[in-house]
């Protein structure tokens, strides 16, 4: 089977995006050719069997031209993709739902947030599946969606033998309001009241848009007399990631349910501890290392009993949640369940 990807961007430098470049090598390996239309192209090292084609915005082009191009590509090669599969931009269905469905391509969505509207209903329309990993994504509700795994890969995500920051957390995230960073905070605000002895890295960058907010962390770790417990640092690139995590104890994510971050899976990948409130994880890891969405001081009694926790059991309780995410959500059966799911279609 031949497949058309979409998607943002294909930069293996990308603080946000670079992941994707894995997958599109290891998709590779189960497809006979991938052609991938990005927004923005920058560096790669993608397989033979691997074309991209960029609209333009590393050139600076205007949105005319945008969609020039990605009608102009999806005509001109349509003879090179007998599937389409979209990630996470339903833009691309709403502009070409329509032709595919006219050419006879079978048409697919990957999104998973829970905000959506009937923009994205309507492009559910279009599309013969529609991939999400959460029970609450705004997606979930659809009876053509399909449940799938995370997608981390294995090869790049596992266990050191380097020795962590001792009493180490990390919030390895997007700076945005929905990562509801300013709640972990205000935890380890309630940390530091209590005597209890860690430091935190939070790491991420923000868009321009979202400077302001970036600032406002700031400013609350400076009033809150935080900054020799807290650090700031600039996002790190997808291959230095592995690191990031080593360097760490405990990793935090407190994004909503309806999202499901894969910085969770690479930090579980690691062998590291998880603090989550994401309500999928309920019953599949143990209760240790959830704590209810917007609850402040669950999380900071959480983050206080992990750090208790002596090197032993530590490492006992990092092998078994290494285990899970491997079995459940690893890139390599991410690919597999893809090029099953496209060709049962």
């Amino acid at each position: 089977m031949k497949l058309l990807v979409l998607t943002q961007v294909v930069d293996k430098n990308d603080s946000f995006l670079g992941f994707f470049h894995t997958w599109v090598e290891v998709f590779a390996k189960n497809f006979e050719y991938i052609t991938v239309i990005c927004l923005k192209e920058g560096v790669h090292n993608l397989p033979e069997n691997v074309q991209v084609l960029s609209l333009g915005k590393e050139q600076g082009v205007s949105r005319f031209t945008y969609l020039k191009r990605f009608y102009s590509y999806i005509w001109k090669y349509h003879r090179e993709y007998d599937a389409v599969y979209v990630h996470m931009n339903q833009e691309y269905v709403l502009l070409g739902g329509w032709l595919w469905r006219l050419m006879g391509k079978r048409v697919t969505m990957w999104r998973n947030h829970f905000a959506g509207s009937f923009l994205t209903d309507t492009a559910s329309l279009f599309c013969h599946k529609v991939f999400c990993t959460s029970h609450y994504s705004y997606t979930a509700k659809y009876k053509k969606t399909v449940f799938m795994p995370v997608g981390v890969p294995e090869d790049k995500f596992f266990p050191s033998e380097s020795e962590s920051i001792p009493s180490s957390i990390l919030s390895f995230v997007r700076i945005s309001p929905s990562k509801k960073i300013e709640q972990l905070i205000e935890a380890l605000e309630l940390l530091k009241k209590k005597g209890v002895a860690f430091t935190a890295t939070i790491c991420g960058d923000a868009t321009m848009e979202l400077k302001d907010y970036e600032a406002k962390l700031h400013k609350q770790v400076k009033d809150l007399g935080l900054e020799n417990q807290v650090l700031f640092r600039s996002g790190v690139l997808y291959e230095e990631a592995p690191k990031l995590y080593h360097e760490h104890e405990i990793s935090v994510n407190q994004s909503p349910s309806g999202m499901y971050d894969k910085t969770l899976f690479e930090a579980m990948l690691c062998g590291k501890l998880v603090l989550s409130c994401n309500e999928n994880l309920r019953g599949e890891i143990d209760d240790m290392f959830l704590f209810n969405e917007n609850d402040v001081t669950g999380l900071a009694d959480k983050l206080t009993y992990l750090l208790a926790l002596k090197g032993e059991e530590r490492s006992m309780q990092g092998k078994q949640l290494a285990k899970y995410a491997k079995d459940n959500h690893s890139l390599s059966h991410l690919a597999v369940r893809m090029r099953k799911e496209l060709d049962t279609m």
